[in-house]
């Protein structure tokens, strides 16, 4: 049997290394693909690729002033980056939809003046004008600081059909709204301590 020659070892060579470029660039394709297709994966909190989803808000300062409405980009973040931003407590309440116990907020006896905001994205959502004693142990509004902040959505977990309000810019969610509220709305808007920020007016 002869020995192969430079030419043919070279096109042999140069022919496994064109299918194992075309093989390795189909598996790196199919691997981005799946990497890209799940939102979970997305690493340091960075946003999606590609353009984000805006929405508008109202814009308020922290004296309260109303500056006008705004159009942002929604926020999207993974689990693990919110975990990072975020205490257990705020994690477990924002963005898993679950409830403080009564009576353990740090706002629920608050009475100063100034601004809710979400504990997530800063977005403006209550103000201590609204604000009242409801006897429940949560902090509790009558009205929202602007209608344009806040996505109430139907929620039937737990046996019962109740509103869950969130935070339009990032989906945080803040609690529920009832109506037995006081008056000018007859509503309340029963709010987690731990899913806001107060800011005190100066």
């Amino acid at each position: 049997m002869s020995k192969p020659s430079f030419e043919e070892i070279d096109r042999t060579q140069r022919l496994i290394g064109r299918r194992g470029f075309i093989g390795t660039s189909a598996a790196l394709a199919g691997l981005a693909f799946w990497r890209y297709s799940k939102p979970e994966t997305l690493q340091a909190g960075d946003q999606p690729a590609g353009k984000p989803t805006m929405v508008k808000i109202v814009d308020f300062s922290d004296t309260g002033a109303r500056e006008g409405v705004v159009e942002v980009p929604k926020i999207v973040k993974s689990d693990d980056a919110w975990r990072r931003q975020l205490s257990p407590a705020a994690f477990d309440i924002t963005r898993k939809a679950d409830t403080e116990m009564a009576y353990t907020g740090a706002y629920w006896n608050l009475h100063e003046k100034g601004l809710f905001r979400c504990i997530c994205c800063d977005t403006a959502l209550f103000s201590s004008k609204t604000k009242f004693d409801s006897h429940t142990g949560w902090p509790s509004f009558w009205a929202p600081v602007a209608k344009e902040n806040i996505e109430e959505l139907e929620d039937d977990t737990l046996g019962m059909s109740r509103t869950a309000v969130s935070c339009r810019r990032c989906d945080a969610h803040l609690g529920h709204v009832f109506d037995d509220g006081p008056q000018p709305t007859g509503l309340r808007y029963c709010m987690n301590s731990a899913a806001m920020r107060f800011v005190k007016f100066a």
